[in-house]
Protein backbone atom coordinates (compact mmCIF):
# COMPACT_ATOMS: atom_id res chain seq x y z
CA UNK A 1 0.00 0.00 0.00
CA UNK A 2 0.95 3.64 -0.35
CA UNK A 3 2.92 4.59 2.75
CA UNK A 4 1.13 7.94 2.95
CA UNK A 5 -2.47 6.76 2.84
CA UNK A 6 -4.80 4.68 4.95
CA UNK A 7 -5.74 1.28 3.50
CA UNK A 8 -8.70 1.60 1.14
CA UNK A 9 -9.34 -2.14 1.30
CA UNK A 10 -9.64 -1.98 5.11
CA UNK A 11 -12.39 0.63 4.82
CA UNK A 12 -14.12 -1.18 1.98
CA UNK A 13 -14.09 -4.56 3.69
CA UNK A 14 -15.49 -3.05 6.90
CA UNK A 15 -18.25 -1.44 4.85
CA UNK A 16 -19.13 -4.82 3.30
CA UNK A 17 -19.41 -6.36 6.77
CA UNK A 18 -21.58 -3.43 7.83
CA UNK A 19 -24.00 -3.92 4.93
CA UNK A 20 -24.38 -7.61 5.78
CA UNK A 21 -24.75 -6.92 9.50
CA UNK A 22 -27.71 -4.60 8.96
CA UNK A 23 -29.83 -7.39 7.51
CA UNK A 24 -32.35 -9.22 9.73
CA UNK A 25 -30.71 -11.87 11.92
CA UNK A 26 -32.19 -14.74 9.89
CA UNK A 27 -30.83 -13.33 6.63
CA UNK A 28 -27.30 -12.21 7.49
CA UNK A 29 -24.21 -14.39 7.19
CA UNK A 30 -21.94 -12.43 9.52
CA UNK A 31 -22.57 -9.88 12.26
CA UNK A 32 -20.21 -7.02 13.06
CA UNK A 33 -22.03 -4.17 14.84
CA UNK A 34 -18.87 -2.03 14.88
CA UNK A 35 -18.15 -2.29 11.16
CA UNK A 36 -20.15 0.74 10.04
CA UNK A 37 -18.75 3.31 12.50
CA UNK A 38 -15.21 2.00 11.91
CA UNK A 39 -15.58 2.13 8.11
CA UNK A 40 -16.84 5.69 8.11
CA UNK A 41 -19.84 7.19 6.34
CA UNK A 42 -18.21 7.82 2.95
CA UNK A 43 -16.79 4.31 2.55
CA UNK A 44 -20.08 2.79 3.72
CA UNK A 45 -22.25 4.68 1.24
CA UNK A 46 -19.84 4.20 -1.70
CA UNK A 47 -19.65 0.45 -1.12
CA UNK A 48 -23.42 0.22 -0.65
CA UNK A 49 -23.95 2.11 -3.92
CA UNK A 50 -21.75 -0.27 -5.93
CA UNK A 51 -22.25 -3.50 -3.91
CA UNK A 52 -24.73 -5.11 -6.29
CA UNK A 53 -22.66 -4.28 -9.36
CA UNK A 54 -19.44 -5.46 -7.71
CA UNK A 55 -21.03 -8.70 -6.52
CA UNK A 56 -22.22 -9.50 -10.02
CA UNK A 57 -18.99 -8.56 -11.79
CA UNK A 58 -16.74 -10.51 -9.40
CA UNK A 59 -18.86 -13.64 -9.22
CA UNK A 60 -19.61 -13.28 -5.51
CA UNK A 61 -16.61 -11.53 -3.95
CA UNK A 62 -18.76 -9.69 -1.41
CA UNK A 63 -20.36 -12.95 -0.37
CA UNK A 64 -16.93 -14.51 -0.01
CA UNK A 65 -15.87 -11.65 2.28
CA UNK A 66 -18.86 -12.03 4.62
CA UNK A 67 -18.56 -15.84 4.60
CA UNK A 68 -14.86 -15.43 5.38
CA UNK A 69 -15.68 -13.18 8.33
CA UNK A 70 -18.16 -15.72 9.66
CA UNK A 71 -15.79 -18.65 9.20
CA UNK A 72 -12.94 -16.83 10.95
CA UNK A 73 -15.30 -15.91 13.80
CA UNK A 74 -16.43 -19.53 14.13
CA UNK A 75 -12.86 -20.82 14.04
CA UNK A 76 -11.83 -18.30 16.72
CA UNK A 77 -14.55 -19.65 19.00
CA UNK A 78 -13.39 -23.22 18.32
CA UNK A 79 -9.81 -22.32 19.24
CA UNK A 80 -10.81 -20.43 22.39
CA UNK A 81 -12.86 -23.43 23.51
CA UNK A 82 -9.77 -25.62 22.94
CA UNK A 83 -7.57 -23.50 25.22
CA UNK A 84 -6.11 -20.74 23.05
CA UNK A 85 -4.70 -18.16 25.47
CA UNK A 86 -3.26 -15.54 23.10
CA UNK A 87 -4.53 -14.09 19.81
CA UNK A 88 -2.53 -12.20 17.19
CA UNK A 89 -4.48 -10.41 14.45
CA UNK A 90 -2.09 -9.90 11.54
CA UNK A 91 -2.85 -7.02 9.18
CA UNK A 92 -5.75 -6.09 11.46
CA UNK A 93 -7.07 -3.26 9.30
CA UNK A 94 -10.49 -2.33 10.69
CA UNK A 95 -11.07 -5.78 12.18
CA UNK A 96 -13.29 -5.43 15.26
CA UNK A 97 -12.95 -8.89 16.81
CA UNK A 98 -10.87 -7.63 19.71
CA UNK A 99 -13.75 -5.32 20.68
CA UNK A 100 -16.86 -7.36 19.87
CA UNK A 101 -15.76 -10.82 21.06
CA UNK A 102 -16.26 -10.86 24.83
CA UNK A 103 -13.86 -13.77 25.39
CA UNK A 104 -10.95 -11.88 23.85
CA UNK A 105 -11.22 -9.24 26.55
CA UNK A 106 -9.85 -11.75 29.04
CA UNK A 107 -6.79 -12.89 27.07
CA UNK A 108 -3.73 -11.34 25.44
CA UNK A 109 -4.68 -9.85 22.09
CA UNK A 110 -2.29 -8.19 19.63
CA UNK A 111 -3.16 -6.20 16.52
CA UNK A 112 -0.34 -6.03 13.96
CA UNK A 113 -0.64 -3.69 11.00
CA UNK A 114 1.06 -1.14 8.76
CA UNK A 115 1.87 1.94 10.89
CA UNK A 116 -0.27 4.34 8.80
CA UNK A 117 -3.36 2.15 8.82
CA UNK A 118 -2.91 1.31 12.49
CA UNK A 119 -2.61 4.95 13.53
CA UNK A 120 -5.90 5.70 11.76
CA UNK A 121 -7.51 2.62 13.31
CA UNK A 122 -6.51 3.72 16.81
CA UNK A 123 -8.14 7.09 16.21
CA UNK A 124 -11.35 5.44 14.97
CA UNK A 125 -11.48 3.03 17.91
CA UNK A 126 -11.15 5.92 20.36
CA UNK A 127 -14.03 7.73 18.67
CA UNK A 128 -16.28 4.64 18.55
CA UNK A 129 -15.52 3.16 21.99
CA UNK A 130 -14.52 6.32 23.83
CA UNK A 131 -11.11 4.89 24.73
CA UNK A 132 -8.63 2.19 23.74
CA UNK A 133 -9.35 -1.20 25.32
CA UNK A 134 -6.74 -2.28 27.85
CA UNK A 135 -6.50 -5.87 26.61
CA UNK A 136 -5.30 -4.95 23.09
CA UNK A 137 -1.66 -4.25 22.25
CA UNK A 138 -1.03 -2.45 18.95
CA UNK A 139 2.14 -3.43 17.09
CA UNK A 140 3.07 -1.39 13.96
CA UNK A 141 4.74 -3.58 11.31
CA UNK A 142 5.22 -3.25 7.55
CA UNK A 143 5.05 -6.90 6.43
CA UNK A 144 6.97 -6.21 3.25
CA UNK A 145 9.99 -4.71 5.02
CA UNK A 146 9.89 -5.96 8.65
CA UNK A 147 9.52 -9.23 10.55
CA UNK A 148 7.24 -9.90 13.51
CA UNK A 149 10.08 -9.51 16.02
CA UNK A 150 8.33 -6.43 17.41
CA UNK A 151 5.77 -8.80 18.91
CA UNK A 152 8.40 -10.00 21.37
CA UNK A 153 9.09 -6.56 22.76
CA UNK A 154 5.33 -5.92 22.86
CA UNK A 155 4.79 -8.83 25.25
CA UNK A 156 4.09 -11.85 23.07
CA UNK A 157 4.46 -14.99 25.20
CA UNK A 158 6.03 -17.91 23.32
CA UNK A 159 4.78 -20.37 25.95
CA UNK A 160 1.08 -19.66 25.38
CA UNK A 161 -1.09 -21.56 22.92
CA UNK A 162 -1.86 -18.92 20.30
CA UNK A 163 -4.06 -18.25 17.29
CA UNK A 164 -2.81 -16.10 14.42
CA UNK A 165 -5.62 -14.54 12.36
CA UNK A 166 -4.51 -13.25 8.94
CA UNK A 167 -7.60 -12.08 7.06
CA UNK A 168 -7.60 -10.31 3.71
CA UNK A 169 -3.86 -9.60 3.74
CA UNK A 170 -1.75 -12.11 1.82
CA UNK A 171 -3.07 -10.96 -1.59
CA UNK A 172 -1.21 -7.66 -1.24
CA UNK A 173 2.16 -8.97 0.00
CA UNK A 174 5.27 -10.10 -1.78
CA UNK A 175 5.90 -13.86 -1.65
CA UNK A 176 8.99 -13.23 0.48
CA UNK A 177 6.89 -11.38 3.06
CA UNK A 178 4.38 -14.24 3.25
CA UNK A 179 7.22 -16.73 3.73
CA UNK A 180 8.89 -14.58 6.38
CA UNK A 181 5.66 -14.24 8.34
CA UNK A 182 4.90 -17.96 8.21
CA UNK A 183 8.49 -18.78 9.22
CA UNK A 184 8.22 -16.46 12.24
CA UNK A 185 4.95 -18.02 13.35
CA UNK A 186 6.35 -21.53 12.89
CA UNK A 187 9.49 -20.68 14.90
CA UNK A 188 7.89 -18.74 17.75
CA UNK A 189 4.40 -20.09 18.39
CA UNK A 190 3.90 -22.63 21.15
CA UNK A 191 3.01 -26.24 20.24
CA UNK A 192 -0.71 -26.55 19.66
CA UNK A 193 -0.99 -23.05 18.23
CA UNK A 194 -2.73 -22.38 14.92
CA UNK A 195 -2.94 -19.94 12.03
CA UNK A 196 -5.83 -19.17 9.71
CA UNK A 197 -5.61 -17.06 6.56
CA UNK A 198 -7.21 -16.56 3.18
CA UNK A 199 -5.45 -16.44 -0.17
CA UNK A 200 -5.96 -15.87 -3.86
CA UNK A 201 -6.09 -18.87 -6.18
CA UNK A 202 -3.88 -18.32 -9.20
CA UNK A 203 -5.48 -20.98 -11.39
CA UNK A 204 -9.14 -20.19 -10.67
CA UNK A 205 -11.41 -18.14 -12.92
CA UNK A 206 -11.32 -14.44 -12.02
CA UNK A 207 -13.79 -11.72 -12.97
CA UNK A 208 -12.74 -8.12 -12.39
CA UNK A 209 -14.49 -4.95 -13.40
CA UNK A 210 -12.73 -1.97 -14.90
CA UNK A 211 -13.72 -0.02 -11.78
CA UNK A 212 -12.01 -2.52 -9.49
CA UNK A 213 -8.82 -2.43 -11.55
CA UNK A 214 -8.79 1.36 -11.60
CA UNK A 215 -9.34 1.65 -7.83
CA UNK A 216 -6.61 -0.90 -7.15
CA UNK A 217 -4.13 1.16 -9.12
CA UNK A 218 -5.18 4.42 -7.48
CA UNK A 219 -4.94 2.98 -3.96
CA UNK A 220 -1.57 1.33 -4.58
CA UNK A 221 -2.94 -1.95 -3.16
CA UNK A 222 -2.32 -4.31 -6.02
CA UNK A 223 -2.69 -8.05 -5.64
CA UNK A 224 0.67 -9.75 -5.87
CA UNK A 225 0.52 -13.08 -4.00
CA UNK A 226 -1.43 -16.25 -4.64
CA UNK A 227 -1.19 -20.03 -4.40
CA UNK A 228 -1.80 -22.43 -7.27
CA UNK A 229 -5.08 -24.27 -7.05
CA UNK A 230 -4.72 -27.55 -5.13
CA UNK A 231 -1.28 -26.65 -3.74
CA UNK A 232 -1.99 -24.89 -0.44
CA UNK A 233 -1.69 -28.03 1.70
CA UNK A 234 1.73 -28.82 0.22
CA UNK A 235 2.69 -25.14 0.53
CA UNK A 236 2.11 -25.24 4.30
CA UNK A 237 3.39 -28.73 5.09
CA UNK A 238 6.65 -27.87 3.31
CA UNK A 239 6.95 -24.98 5.74
CA UNK A 240 6.47 -27.17 8.79
CA UNK A 241 2.77 -26.75 9.51
CA UNK A 242 0.45 -29.61 10.42
CA UNK A 243 -3.31 -30.33 10.56
CA UNK A 244 -3.90 -28.37 7.37
CA UNK A 245 -7.58 -27.84 6.52
CA UNK A 246 -8.58 -26.15 3.25
CA UNK A 247 -11.95 -24.43 2.85
CA UNK A 248 -13.11 -23.56 -0.65
CA UNK A 249 -16.04 -21.60 -2.07
CA UNK A 250 -18.28 -24.67 -2.28
CA UNK A 251 -17.77 -25.43 1.40
CA UNK A 252 -18.48 -21.84 2.42
CA UNK A 253 -21.67 -21.91 0.38
CA UNK A 254 -22.82 -25.14 2.05
CA UNK A 255 -22.05 -23.75 5.50
CA UNK A 256 -23.51 -20.27 5.24
CA UNK A 257 -25.57 -19.75 2.08
CA UNK A 258 -28.72 -21.35 3.41
CA UNK A 259 -32.31 -20.19 3.71
CA UNK A 260 -32.77 -16.78 2.11
CA UNK A 261 -29.09 -16.85 1.03
CA UNK A 262 -29.31 -20.03 -1.05
CA UNK A 263 -29.11 -18.13 -4.31
CA UNK A 264 -25.92 -16.24 -3.46
CA UNK A 265 -22.66 -17.08 -5.25
CA UNK A 266 -19.32 -17.34 -3.45
CA UNK A 267 -16.36 -16.22 -5.55
CA UNK A 268 -14.28 -19.24 -6.54
CA UNK A 269 -10.92 -17.51 -6.89
CA UNK A 270 -10.25 -17.40 -3.13
CA UNK A 271 -9.68 -19.96 -0.42
CA UNK A 272 -9.25 -20.20 3.34
CA UNK A 273 -6.77 -22.44 5.13
CA UNK A 274 -6.15 -23.26 8.77
CA UNK A 275 -3.08 -25.07 10.05
CA UNK A 276 -1.40 -26.04 13.29
CA UNK A 277 2.03 -25.90 14.86
CA UNK A 278 3.44 -29.06 16.43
Amino acid sequence: MNRNQVSATARGTAAMRAIESEKPAADRICYDPLARPLAGALSYFLIKLFAGYGEQRTGGALTFIVCRCRYFDDYLQTCLAAGTAQVVILGAGLDSRAYREAQLQAIKTFEVDHPTTQASKIGRVKRVLGKLPGHVTYVPVDFNTETLDKLMTAGFDRSLKSLFIWEGVTFYLQAEAVDATLAWVRANAAPGSAIIFDYQLFAAPTQRSYLYTMLSRLSGERRTFGIDQGQVEAFLTQRGFTRVVVIDAAQLKRLYCTGSNQGRKVAENYGIVQAGIR
